[in-house]
């Protein structure tokens, strides 16, 4: 039974690296709104998860299904629904039978060696989670959701689900009104919350190594979109002054927090600065495009 969880885990990751491969690349287009980037990384986080798809002739899957690809039907009804295998080392499914009894021992010992790891990896993260939260628990209140501590070096919002901003002591005579635009932003968009979906993700697929690229990129374009729906909010004389409450702030690394300075603070800069609002038109033409696209990547051959 194991090894036919990682049997179709392992597709499932084979399906996210095509796809985030894809991402990246729509990604590095400069025109591209980081928001937009930054809803495309669902795809392949969605195909780590999501043995099942939707069949459809419109599908990526569908350009690369006869070459390197078949697809097992697992419901035919109003649409079809696919599950697809990349390995295709078996004959038949549900239970899986291996062409060969090598392949269902090597699957066997693998999928052992994987549920391993992984609920080590998770527990590792789950203890630096409670760490982290008791070394905070000493946070001086300043107000609201706004706290103070001499235990952290740039301000970033700590928590998973109730999330505060927390504040280097030092920071409680300063101007706050950019950093807590970019902090609160973050928790009305739950950022913590799906970053740490996507650090339990990464440590399920583990063994496979895009699975930690993936994950360094999505951070990184959360904290650009995080930038970008901040500055939204603004005028064009605020870049600059959002950009050096930028620049002043430490660079804080922590795995569940956001933190303001988080990122690599050059790239933040420049999208700063290059930054200009959306027109309706272009906005809904965004919003179209990224329909298409996650439709294109999210289905499966038909």
């Amino acid at each position: 039974m194991l090894g036919e969880v990682f049997y179709w885990v392992f597709n499932m990751g084979i399906a996210a690296a095509v796809t985030g491969a894809v991402v990246i690349l729509i990604g590095k287009i400069k025109r591209i709104p980081r928001r937009f980037a930054h809803i495309l990384w669902l795809v392949p986080f969605l195909r780590m998860w999501l043995p099942l798809g939707l069949g459809s002739k419109y599908s990526l899957m569908s350009l690369i299904s006869n070459v390197t690809t078949k697809t097992v039907v697992v419901y035919e009804g109003h649409g079809t629904f696919t599950m697809m295998n990349y390995i295709m080392a078996a004959n038949s499914y549900f239970p899986i039978t291996y062409k060969i009894r090598l392949l269902e021992d090597l699957f066997g010992v693998a999928s052992v060696i994987w549920i391993i790891v992984a609920a080590a990896v998770l527990v590792s993260l789950g203890i630096l989670y409670a760490v982290t939260k008791s070394e905070l628990s000493d946070a001086s209140h300043l107000r609201d959701n706004v706290y103070l501590s001499e235990k952290v070096t740039s301000p970033a919002v700590y928590g998973v689900l109730r999330p505060k901003i927390v504040l280097p002591a030092d920071f409680a005579n300063r101007d706050l009104t950019y950093i807590l635009a970019h902090e609160n932003t973050h928790i009305r968009n739950a950022d913590n919350l799906w970053r740490a979906a996507a650090f339990v993700t990464a440590a399920v697929h583990w063994f496979n190594p895009l699975a930690w690229v993936f994950l360094k990129r999505f951070l990184s374009e959360t904290e650009l979109a995080c930038d970008e729906r901040v500055l939204s909010r603004y005028g064009e004389k605020e870049k600059k002054a959002y950009a050096t409450a930028l620049v002043d702030c430490a660079e804080a690394k922590s795995v569940f927090a956001s933190a303001f300075g988080g990122a690599k603070v050059r790239v933040r800069v420049d999208s700063i600065l290059s930054y200009k609002k959306l027109s309706l038109f272009s906005g809904a033409f965004f919003a179209a495009l990224a329909a298409v696209i996650l439709y294109v990547l999210l289905t499966n051959a038909a």
